[in-house]
């Protein structure tokens, strides 16, 4: 093993569901949770004399995600027929798009844990038909439910650029940001909404020679945690096969695997298909899809600031740290929500630490998004400027936010009822200091005898004021007149 190094080689296969109201080539409805087999139609059956049409709103959330991952929009592209039979694919073949994608050549910035971004290429874009959905619970048999069946599936691949699980995770957790900010997906896991599916192998350097060892397809992965970990996985697996049998590309063929969550491990599948193994051809029921300058110009003009550089915005323009940017940025209502209260005049980090301490949490226990509250930008901008002012402290403007969101009031009138206003009027806060200072002259002559014990000293004399005032006083104000008192 000493001489032995190696390098991670990944490319990654995205699945994501497009949110249409009907399926890509028929007029069922998309609705997930519903009875088995209750959204299907002769077209999505796959019955004799069935014709499909294409559906436009998919084609242009295609178009819309090409053009967000920087990809070139295909001027002409057609339909395909991908054969092949399984149980879930009713017309035992697929309508997809196979040498003439929607969109290619593109690419995408994912942020590392190490700092900084990396580029990762995209390799195409296209849109397809989803399968239905095998289920093997009932017993000794499976059963199909076609509801999925048809559904819009749009498909992004990557250049196998990704060289580590966390790149990988970050690129899953990246495309499902951009999606949901196009407003094309829920990418919605648990629902099925994104799947993913990364190819993987190692090259590996041994005694001056190269070796390559065969590239192994995870299916199907439905959330980050399995997909980081079947990454995981599949490198230590390989490189304990390539050092115990030696096997290399050019002995074995590519494998498909699943992941068995229970026992966090990959299981083989099947020796992988070639390209011409599902006999490919134009499907003779659809007209190509040719869009037109004006139209490509109306589409690219819903694109939208996406998550990476928005988040690279907000640390520059804000002063926020990478991490509250993050937060902010990973939602586009959260993020739209936060410069509207901004641009009513709240300061961006104060701003921030309400949404993220209090806001954010209230939409989740609700489950919710932040608009969903109800609660006004310019309300929360108010609130903030009432905490920076020294109206009410940073723990009272936490209170009192769940208070606006429960009772539609504004963040002057609670303060007033809820008693959080503090007090800053010096000469009343001079009076009780004065007291305060009296009453406790060993701790007075710690201060001003400077030392170990003189910030301990006037920390315990700023709290007994603010155990006289019952938390009310403005601790800013007492702390400038404690400074005058005992220079």
């Amino acid at each position: 093993m000493n001489d032995l190094t190696y390098n991670v080689i990944v490319g990654l296969e995205i699945h994501v569901q497009l949110k249409t109201r009907t399926k890509m080539f028929c007029g069922c409805a998309l609705s997930f949770g519903e009875e088995a087999n209750s959204r299907v139609c002769p077209v999505c059956l796959g019955l004799p004399g069935a014709l499909p049409v294409m559906n436009e709103q998919a084609v242009e959330y295609a178009i819309l995600a090409a053009l967000a991952l920087n990809c070139r929009v295909a001027d002409f592209t057609k339909w395909d027929r991908k054969s092949y039979y399984y149980p879930d694919l009713p017309k035992n073949y697929q309508i997809s798009q196979y040498d003439l994608p929607l969109g290619n050549d593109g690419a995408i910035e994912i942020p590392l844990e190490s700092g900084g971004t990396k580029n990762i290429r995209i390799r195409r874009v296209h849109l397809e038909e989803d399968a239905g959905k095998n289920l093997h619970t009932a017993g000794g048999f499976s059963q199909v439910d076609l509801n999925r069946a048809g559904t819009p599936l749009l498909e992004i691949v990557t250049e196998p650029d990704l060289n580590s699980p966390e790149q990988v995770r970050a690129l899953a957790v990246e495309l499902q940001r951009i999606v949901r900010y196009l407003g094309i997906s829920e990418a919605d896991m648990q629902k099925g909404h994104m799947r993913f599916e990364p190819n993987i192998n190692l090259v590996i350097e041994r005694a001056g020679r190269q070796f390559k060892t065969p590239i192994a397809e995870v299916k199907n992965l439905n959330s980050f945690r399995a997909l980081e970990r079947s990454v995981a996985y599949e490198i230590q697996r390989q490189l304990d096969d390539f050092l115990e049998t030696g096997r290399t590309m050019q002995m074995g063929n590519k494998s498909t695997r699943g992941w068995d969550d229970a026992h966090e491990a990959t299981v083989l599948q099947r020796e992988k298909e070639e390209a011409h193994d599902y006999r490919y051809f134009p499907d003779p029921d659809l007209v190509p899809v040719v869009p037109t300058p004006p139209r490509l110009d109306e589409i690219r003009a819903r694109l939208c600031e996406l998550p990476v550089p928005r988040q690279v915005r907000y640390v520059r323009a804000y002063g926020l740290s990478d991490y509250d940017a993050g937060v902010l940025t990973a939602d586009r209502a959260t993020a739209d929500f936060f410069e509207q209260a901004v641009a009513a005049g709240g300061d961006p980090k104060r701003i921030c630490n309400l949404l993220t301490q209090v806001g954010l949490k209230l939409a989740n226990e609700r489950g919710r998004d932040l608009p969903g509250l109800g609660l006004e930008p310019s309300r929360l901008a108010a609130l903030a400027g009432m905490v920076d002012r020294g109206d009410v402290s940073a723990s009272a403007g936490n209170t009192i936010l769940p208070a606006m969101v429960e009772t539609g009031k504004t963040p002057e009138t609670l303060a007033q009822e809820l008693n959080l206003l503090q007090k800053s009027d010096a000469g009343e806060l001079e009076g009780i200091v004065d007291q305060v200072l009296a009453q406790n002259a060993a701790a007075v002559a710690d201060v001003q005898a400077g030392g170990k014990k003189s910030q301990k000293a006037r920390g315990f004399l700023l709290g007994q004021v603010m155990q006289k005032t019952k938390g009310q006083a403005n601790p800013k104000v007492v702390a400038e007149i404690l400074d005058r008192r005992l220079r």
